[in-house]
C-alpha cells in the first residue's frame, strides 16, 4: 500500500495538480460556479410553479407566466453571464483590466448570436445551448487582449486620463480586431460558429447521459480527490457547461409538461451521488463512530456534523482517504455504485429526473428523495464496513506493536 501511494505522490499527482491549476480551465470553473446561483433561483420559482400537489396547476394557473419570468432571465440568459464571468475572471487572471475584458468577450458573443434576416438575438443560443460558444469566445477574446498589450498596439492616452477613459481607449484596438474578425467569419463568410462548436461538443454531450459516460466521470471524480485534487473543481470546466444544459432542457420540458429528457442534470451528482460529501463519507463516519480506535472514532465524531452539510474534508483528510488504498478503493466504489444506482432509477422513472439545482450544501436525504437517500447511506455504509475495520485492525495493531516497544 505504501508502494502504491509512492507510486501515485510521484508520477500521478503532479500531472493531474498541473492540470487542475491550469490558468484558462481555472477561468471556466470561476465562470460555471458565478451562475449556480442563478440555476437556484430559477429554481426556487420553477419548484414554486410546478409543486407537486394534487390541484397545484389549477391554483397557480393565472400566476404561471409571471412565475416564469424569473426563469427566463436566469436560465435563458446562462451563455451570457458566463461568457461575462469567464472574461472577467481570465482577463484578472493575465493581468488585464477584468471589467473590460468580460465587456469585450460579451460583446463579441452577443454580436455573434445577432440573426442576420432581422437583426434579432437567437434566443436560443444566449441559453444554456451556446454555452461552449460562450466559453470559447470568453477564452480568445481576452487572449486576443493580451496579445495586443503585451505588444504595445494600444492606444495610449496620458497618465493624467481617468483609468476608466485609460482602460477604455486601451481596449480599442483588440475590440476593433475582434469585431471585424468574427463579423467577417460570422456575417460576411455565412459561418454558423455555433452549430460547430455544437458538432464538435456532440459527442461529450451525448456521452454524459449515458450510464458508461457518467461512470467514467465519477470514476475521474474520485480518483482526482484520493490524490488531494478537488475532482469537482478539476472537472467541472468540462463537463459543468453540459450539466448546465441538460438542467435548462429538464427545465423547458416542465414548463411545457413534456417528459424530462436528460438523467444527469447539474445537481444529479451533487445530490444524490456525492451523500454527505463526495464518496458518501458520511457513511464512513457513521461506521467508524464506535471504533474501537481512538483516532478514528475522534475524527468520525468531529467531522460528522460537516457532513451533515456535505462538507467532507475533515475525515478526509484526518483519517485520511487521500493518497491511502485501503480508504480509496470503497471511496470510489461508492460513487460509482451509488452513480448507476441513481441512473438506474431515474431511467426506469422510479424516482424524478432532476430539474431544480439544488445548493451542493443542502443535508443528504433532505437535498434528494427521503427513501432512497436513506438507502444511499445504508449502501455506502455496508460498502465502507470491511475496509474500515480492515484499517482499524491495522492501526490497532500496529499501535500495540509500538507500545510493547516502550
Amino acid at each position: 500500500m505504501n508502494q502504491a501511494a509512492r507510486i501515485l505522490n510521484r508520477q500521478v499527482v503532479p500531472a493531474l495538480t498541473a492540470l487542475s491549476e491550469n490558468t484558462y480551465l481555472s477561468a471556466i470553473r470561476a465562470g460555471m460556479v458565478s451562475v449556480v446561483p442563478l440555476t437556484i433561483i430559477g429554481g426556487l420559482f420553477m419548484i414554486v410553479a410546478y409543486l407537486p400537489i394534487t390541484g397545484w396547476d389549477k391554483v397557480v394557473a393565472p400566476y404561471l407566466q409571471l412565475l416564469q419570468i424569473p426563469v427566463t432571465a436566469t436560465f435563458g440568459l446562462l451563455s451570457v453571464f458566463v461568457c461575462f464571468a469567464i472574461g472577467y475572471d481570465l482577463g484578472k487572471q493575465l493581468k488585464q483590466e477584468p471589467m473590460v475584458s468580460a465587456t469585450v468577450a460579451t460583446l463579441i458573443f452577443l454580436m455573434v448570436q445577432i440573426q442576420l434576416k432581422d437583426l434579432t438575438f437567437s434566443m436560443e443560443n444566449l441559453g444554456s445551448k451556446g454555452l461552449f460558444t460562450a466559453v470559447l469566445i470568453a477564452l480568445a477574446s481576452v487572449r486576443v487582449q493580451k496579445f495586443f498589450n503585451d505588444r504595445n498596439m494600444v492606444i495610449k492616452l496620458p497618465e493624467q486620463v481617468p483609468p476608466v477613459v485609460y482602460e477604455s481607449f486601451v481596449s480599442l484596438t483588440p475590440l476593433f480586431f475582434l469585431v471585424m474578425v468574427f463579423w467577417l467569419i460570422r456575417f460576411v463568410m455565412g459561418v454558423d460558429i455555433d452549430h460547430i462548436v455544437q458538432t464538435v461538443f456532440k459527442p461529450l454531450v451525448f456521452a454524459l447521459n449515458t450510464l458508461p459516460g457518467i461512470l467514467v466521470y465519477a470514476f475521474l471524480v474520485t480518483l482526482l480527490w484520493s490524490v488531494g485534487i478537488n475532482g469537482d473543481n478539476a472537472m467541472d470546466a468540462v463537463v459543468a457547461p453540459i450539466f448546465l444544459q441538460y438542467l435548462s432542457a429538464n427545465v423547458e420540458a416542465t414548463t411545457h409538461g413534456q417528459p424530462l429528457p436528460y438523467v444527469t442534470a447539474y445537481g444529479f451528482f451533487t445530490a444524490f451521488v456525492n451523500v454527505g460529501g463526495t464518496g458518501a463519507t458520511i457513511a464512513l463516519a457513521l461506521v467508524m463512530w464506535n471504533s474501537k480506535e481512538p483516532g478514528f472514532r475522534k475524527v468520525s465524531r468531529l467531522s460528522l456534523p460537516t457532513q451533515i452539510f456535505q462538507i467532507n474534508e475533515p475525515i478526509f483528510f484526518g483519517f485520511p482517504i487521500v493518497l491511502n488504498p485501503i480508504f480509496m478503493v470503497p471511496y470510489i466504489l461508492n460513487a460509482l455504485l451509488l452513480t448507476a444506482c441513481s441512473f438506474l432509477l431515474m431511467h426506469w422513472n422510479v424516482i424524478h429526473k432532476p430539474f431544480v439545482n439544488v445548493p451542493w450544501t443542502t443535508p443528504p436525504i433532505i437535498g434528494h428523495y427521503l427513501v432512497w437517500g436513506g438507502l444511499s447511506i445504508v449502501i455506502a455504509m455496508l460498502v465502507y464496513f470491511p475496509f474500515a475495520k480492515a484499517a482499524e485492525r491495522q492501526r490497532l495493531k500496529a499501535e500495540a506493536v509500538e507500545a510493547k516497544h516502550e
